[in-house]
């Protein structure tokens, strides 16, 4: 039975997922999921969830089962990945910089992508849900408000950025020799902050683009 992830194609989360099924050659199918229309989610989950990424695999549905769980990551590191991902001997530390990779990074990186996103959304309907649900939780206007900040949050995400480039000036990836999650989480957070072109890393953070090529590439 294939695997098969539901997507949305620039989510941060999603990135890594792909990322890494990548990274352990698994074959899967990828389902899109409209930022508009969640329905295929909705009904996978029987009303359970409507984001993304879900994984099906075998006949069963994984999504997150809490706001800071890495349910889906986690399946596939007890089934593809031999405990790679979330290795014993990192428990602790390698959980606090997911949450910090989680809530302060992504919480300073998505803002950058979404103020270009919206507006190249063609359908006005289509456009006007996505926009409406980010107002519910951001306020009205905030699209446009981020639009007009943007040097102000790409400063911010540049503080974040400027971290892992000197971790990464003394080992080649976040915790040691080998990739782990986090790893792979930073990878989607970039690449959903570079999307399309709109936002460019620093040009002066040679470690971290050269971490970024090495992770593209990574196969276990």
């Amino acid at each position: 039975m294939p695997l098969v992830l539901y997507d949305l194609p620039h989510s941060p989360y999603c990135l890594p997922i792909k990322r890494i099924l990548g990274a352990l050659k698994v074959a899967f199918e990828v389902e899109d999921v409209p930022n508009w229309d969640r329905r295929k989610v909705i009904e996978l989950t029987h009303g359970a969830y409507y984001q993304v990424p879900v994984l099906v695999h075998d006949g069963r549905v994984i999504f997150e089962s809490g706001p800071d769980t890495n349910d889906v990551a986690r399946h596939i590191d007890a089934a593809f990945a031999g405990g790679r991902l979330f290795p014993a001997e990192l428990e602790g530390l390698h959980d606090i910089l997911v949450r910090y990779l989680d809530d302060e990074v992504e919480g300073a990186t998505f803002r950058a992508c979404d103020a270009f996103y919206v507006e190249t959304i063609g359908d006005v309907v289509n456009r006007t849900m996505v926009l409406r649900h980010k107002e519910r939780k951001f306020g009205r206007g905030c699209v446009a408000q981020w639009k007009s900040q943007i040097h102000e949050i790409r400063a911010g995400a540049e503080s974040h950025f400027a971290r892992f480039d000197a971790r990464l000036k003394h080992q080649p990836f976040l915790l040691g020799a080998q990739p782990v999650y986090a790893d792979f989480l930073l990878y989607g957070i970039l690449s959903n902050y570079t999307w399309n072109g709109w936002n460019e890393l620093p040009a002066g953070m040679a470690a971290l683009r050269a971490w970024l090529e090495r992770i593209k590439g990574f196969a276990f």
